[in-house]
């Protein structure tokens, strides 16, 4: 079987993309390890509109898949693309010993959370090293954890992780948070959480389990020792486009280019979500990508089969 659209990843502009594209009545496939993407690591989301009052990121991935369901689009779970190549008019995805065809496809595949690649970073990994505080945040109840980074993610994630432990420490390399004001007003007012400014971490210690940090000061460059249970790190992501890369342009930091209808430089294939070159990552920006995404596939398709 030839799809019209393949989609790979089921986040919010993957799902978002399936919608579209179904509701254009196109054979739709959406490929991915687990439908949700980013929002299975989110507690709560507060500014997708319409959701005044507040979702979990799990509800809000269950709308979405419904939601594409219902306009027919088949979405394929425990599905890891390994490849993409061309044959002619004709995209070819392996997934391991499975081939599957398109005649376009959106490339949603999202992102991974970033590492530090310090000395004990991987050795500790599931013992005390973790990179979501939704999945692993009640394994630290009553204990002391550290979480890195400044951004709207990290200063969110030190706020849920005070439900289970008795004291966050906030490391950032510098001397002020990136958060939005709202979520840096909420850090100051609670009372677990302690912010540890202008230091990085050098490595993660410990036996069988995390028991401290080395941090280095930027400013002074000495070393101290931070004794903890556990660590929370929230750095940035890293795209996943390995499989595309030799199709596509990208930036410095490994985003795709694409043009403002998700074109990027291979015709038919195209570009949504956190793996694109964007200034803002957000649910709703997604979700804006892969409407768009789809509706330029759909034009695509129009134009080479009329």
């Amino acid at each position: 079987m030839i799809w019209d659209v393949v989609i790979v990843g089921a986040g919010p502009a993957g799902l978002a993309s399936a919608i579209y594209a179904g509701r254009s009545q196109l054979k739709t496939v959406v490929l991915d390890q687990v439908p949700g993407g980013q929002l299975l690591i989110t507690e709560q989301i507060e500014n997708y509109p319409g959701f005044y009052e507040g979702i979990t990121g799990f509800e809000l991935s269950e709308k979405f898949r419904k939601h594409a369901e219902k306009f027919g689009a088949k979405i394929e779970t425990g599905k890891s693309v390994d490849s993409v190549d061309v044959e002619g008019d004709i995209f070819i995805l392996k997934c391991g010993n499975d081939e599957i065809r398109g005649k376009t496809v959106i490339w949603a595949a999202g992102s991974t959370p970033r590492k530090l690649n310090v000395p004990g970073e991987a050795e500790f990994l599931g013992r005390g090293v973790s990179y979501c505080a939704v999945c692993d945040g009640f394994f630290f109840k009553d204990k002391t954890v550290a979480v890195v980074g400044g951004g709207d993610s990290a200063l969110e994630e030190a706020l849920y992780l005070t439900k289970f432990a008795n004291k966050v420490y906030l490391i950032h390399r510098r001397d002020k948070f990136r958060a939005v004001k709202i979520i840096q007003d909420r850090v100051r007012k609670n009372e677990k959480i302690e912010p540890v400014l202008n230091k990085v971490v050098e490595s993660i210690n410990g036996k069988d389990f995390v028991e401290s940090l080395t941090l280095r000061d930027t400013v002074s460059g000495e070393l101290s020792e931070l004794p903890v249970d556990g660590i929370f790190i929230f750095i940035g992501n890293e795209p996943n486009v390995s499989p595309v890369l030799h199709l596509v342009e990208t930036n410095e930091q490994g985003f795709i280019l694409t043009d403002d209808e998700m074109k990027t430089k291979m015709p038919g294939l195209f570009a949504a979500g956190d793996v694109r070159y964007k200034p803002l990552k957000q649910v709703v920006t997604a979700t804006s990508d892969g409407a768009v995404a789809a509706m330029s596939a759909t034009k695509f398709l129009e134009e080479k089969e009329g």
